[in-house]
């Protein structure tokens, strides 16, 4: 936050507070000079006005809000970059990646800050670690037939994984189905777990600069026909001349490579679509698509029972 905007909001919750208890003392006294309990000389549809004063319970609780109010305001921050007495904070901000994270983390430790995230995952860690380490020692098989290692794994995975994948895994337009069997980096628990630990990284070249537009199209209908589409046979024909460029990660058979996480072509299963104008917008402008690494986010441990869940989806237990 700007200093300005800083500023701005110490400045309006002074007033704001200023005038609260302002209006607490005016109204706690007695200006209208009737006596107490006497008639102010209004009356509607048989109900007359009396002089009297606030609720004293009502008076003593808006004065006790108001003092806390103030006193929390002086302890914790709350008013533009006034960071409290006490220097707590719900979190480290301004974080711009992992390393930084760490970095703050280990600093508030060092320097004895209350960042209350920092501090719940630490106790967490220390209360759910050795759990986790258990799971991990076991191999896919022993997890497969743990019930209660597959529930753990699958809130993990929707509390880290689901804004991608769906709550289903079923996925979506540029993200992978999870349930079925088609896998551009290899679907084996290894596989999985590896792709989990390290992320990765697509590297689909767009074509457009060395084909040109009608190269584009003959190569769309030939990589369609593929996968048994009805095309046109000659333009089909012009673009498998062309394959070959292809075929270096996708196999000359055009069933891919999961060494590259080059998709199979043949099975007409498609990540970003399988329409003539899908086809030919990958060609034209390529995909660059990231499966963050989960490694320094969550630790071995949690994405070992991630992964055991991920290949339950699609293997029998």
């Amino acid at each position: 936050m700007s200093t300005f905007w800083s500023l701005w909001v110490i400045v309006i919750t002074t007033i704001t507070l200023v005038f609260v208890f302002w209006t607490l003392w005016t109204n706690s006294k007695n200006y209208t000079g009737i006596e107490e309990g006497e008639s102010m000389g209004h009356e509607f549809d048989g109900i007359e006005e009396l002089n009297n004063p606030l609720p004293k319970w009502w008076t003593i609780m808006y004065w006790i809000t108001g003092v806390w109010g103030v006193l929390y305001l002086i302890l914790y921050p709350g008013m533009g970059n006034y960071e409290g007495v006490l220097g707590w904070k719900s979190s480290n901000q301004d974080i711009r990646s992992i390393a930084d994270s760490k970095e703050a983390t280990e600093q508030g430790f060092a320097e004895g800050l209350q960042v209350q995230y920092d501090v719940e995952v630490k106790k967490s860690n220390e209360k759910f670690g050795p759990l986790f380490q258990s799971y991990a020692s076991k191999d896919i098989d022993a997890l497969m037939q743990d019930e209660k290692a597959l529930e753990i794994g699958q809130r993990l995975y929707l509390q880290n994984c689901s804004q991608c994948h769906g709550s289903d895994a079923r996925g979506a337009t540029g993200f992978p189905n999870l349930t079925d069997d088609d896998w551009l980096y290899g679907g084996e628990f290894a596989h999985i777990k590896t792709t989990l630990l390290n992320g990765r990284k697509a590297a689909m070249p767009a074509w457009i600069d060395a084909f040109g537009e009608q190269g584009i199209k003959d190569m769309t209908a030939y990589v369609l026909s593929l996968s048994g589409r009805d095309v046109n046979v000659a333009s089909a024909k012009a673009g498998e001349a062309k394959f070959g460029v292809c075929a270096a990660c996708h196999g000359a058979d055009g069933k891919g490579n999961i060494a590259f996480g080059a998709p199979n072509l043949t099975d007409n299963i498609w990540l970003y679509g399988g329409s003539e104008r899908a086809v030919a917008e990958t060609l034209t402008h390529g995909r660059n698509g990231v499966m963050p690494a989960w490694k320094d986010i969550l630790g071995e441990d949690k994405v070992h029972l991630i992964s055991a869940y991920v290949y339950s989806l699609s293997n029998e237990k």
